[in-house]
């Protein structure tokens, strides 16, 4: 289960967390998204890392929680073990994305 430690500043424009992974390694991860797929939330991260770094280019997908009752916890991530969930929540991500091209587009022509 991966670790989160966020450092969020609001006056950022990219929001990151860091992640350290079962290895004991860290990564820091840029936030792209939270989605909702049947009634639960996932984070969808982009691990900021060199181009030679086995996980350029990744979009890594967590379960995410948020503890209500306390402001200032941090949210606990945690790995998605159902594969056809899995699977629903990158075919969530994908509209995602094809929503924020078609987003794009549209701003363009304005």
């Amino acid at each position: 289960m991966a670790k989160n430690d966020e450092n969020m500043n609001p006056e950022d424009t990219d929001i990151t967390v860091e992640l350290e992974l079962d290895d004991g390694s860290k990564v820091n991860c840029a936030i792209i998204t939270i989605l909702t797929v049947d009634g639960q939330d996932y984070i969808c991260l982009l691990p900021m890392v060199d181009e030679d770094d086995e996980n350029y280019g990744e979009v890594w997908f967590y379960e995410y929680h948020e503890d209500g009752d306390d402001e200032d916890s941090d949210p606990d991530l945690a790995y998605i073990e159902d594969d056809e969930v899995y699977e629903k929540v990158a075919d969530a991500f994908d509209e995602f994305l094809d929503g924020q091209e078609f987003d794009e587009i549209i701003e363009s022509e304005e």
